[in-house]
């Protein structure tokens, strides 16, 4: 029972995120599938968990769950007007439906014919140090250009709510 825990917790967080998938492009109120895609990114950070991969989890749920998400929601609710906005148009895509299962079948392909190399593994695992230094040093130019363009969509999403009377 014990190995199929893991087993079952990654079938059921699966499921959850492509459900949640799904429900995103199915559902036509905006708001519910900006909800929707919050509940995939924290069944990406369950996924993390069960693969010992703490730190993404982590930044999975504070910066996507937490930020991105809510970002979204204030952007939709900044710039509907009405209620009624809320509600996007359900036009029946049969090109996109076509090119979406072009791409399953060309990922299917390429999971079938994959063939997995063995990694060398270091002699001895990276400390903290190693980690913030290359954090610090590496990705610190590239993160603070990303919260600049995240706080540029929230500028641009709160202009373009102010409407006509400027």
């Amino acid at each position: 029972m014990t190995e199929q825990l893991p087993a079952i917790t990654f079938y059921v967080l699966s499921f959850a995120a492509l459900g949640g998938a799904v429900s995103m492009m199915a559902t036509r109120n905006v708001v519910h599938a900006a909800f929707w895609l919050l509940e995939v990114m924290l069944a990406t950070a369950g996924i993390y968990l069960l693969l010992s991969a703490e730190f993404l989890a982590l930044v999975q749920v504070l910066v996507y769950a937490g930020a991105v998400a809510v970002l979204t929601l204030f952007v939709i609710m900044l710039t509907l007007r009405r209620r009624e906005d809320a509600v996007r148009p359900y036009p029946v895509g049969w090109g996109s439906l076509a090119l979406a299962a072009l791409l399953t079948g060309i990922v299917l392909v390429a999971i079938t014919r994959f063939e997995p190399t063995l990694a060398a593994l270091p002699e001895a695992a990276p400390g903290v140090e190693a980690f913030g230094r290359e954090m610090f040093s590496t990705w610190m130019l590239p993160f603070e250009i990303a919260s600049l363009v995240l706080l540029v969509a929230l500028v641009g999403a709160v202009w373009w709510a102010g409407g006509e009377d400027r």
